[in-house]
């Protein structure tokens, strides 16, 4: 199965995502940690760095460069879980497109729910236990902007093709997953792992 997850930040997608694709035996491509992993010394980590920090989408072409040549390692053939991206209309456009010359559609769309006020209490803690440089309270402030205003309506483009299921993301973590699971199960069949946490 190919799936998109769409939630704001600290909403939990990363946890969620890396549970349903072990339950589901495809990868979890996150392109956040993909982009964070180019960070460094060289020019192209200093240009992600740039957008990273300051709490911004990184360019179409960098994301679809980096995306591209994820999709076509051999791992990614039996489905994936797409985690990040899209997170515009524009980038689900170009996905369709990427996906559509692989003979390839999306399945799934999950979007991830959770309150605002509640979003900034989990992304600051995050903040001071992994000491993320991308968490201060001045860039999550603009990345939940961004997402109000240019992810958004991703639910809407994705909902009038019928492959929106909608998860609480409030719920206790496992709670999450067992909705996510049913989601899933609703579109009908599909290889599982039989690891425990599922």
């Amino acid at each position: 199965m190919r799936i998109v997850f769409i939630g704001p930040p600290g909403a939990g997608k990363g946890t969620q995502c890396r549970r349903l694709a072990e339950w589901l035996g495809v990868p979890h491509l996150s392109t956040g940690d993909m982009l964070r992993k180019t960070r460094g010394d060289s020019g192209l980590g200093r240009l992600v760095s740039s957008y990273i920090d300051a709490g911004q989408l990184a360019p179409d072409y960098l994301v679809l460069r980096i995306l591209t040549r994820r999709l076509a390692e051999p791992d990614c053939a039996a489905g994936v879980i797409f985690d990040g991206f899209p997170r515009t209309v524009r980038q689900a456009e170009l996905l369709d497109e990427l996906l559509g010359a692989e003979g390839e559609r999306l399945d799934l769309v999950l979007e991830l729910d959770a309150r605002q006020d509640e979003l900034v209490d989990r992304l600051l803690k995050r903040a001071e236990i992994e000491h993320r440089q991308d968490d201060n309270a001045e860039a999550i402030a603009a990345r939940l902007e961004l997402f109000n205003t240019q992810t958004s309506p991703l639910i809407e483009h994705y909902a009038q093709r019928g492959l929106v299921k909608r998860i609480d993301g409030m719920r206790l973590p496992d709670e999450v997953f067992d909705q996510v699971r049913q989601a899933v199960l609703s579109r009908g069949p599909t290889q599982r792992s039989d690891h425990p946490s599922a």
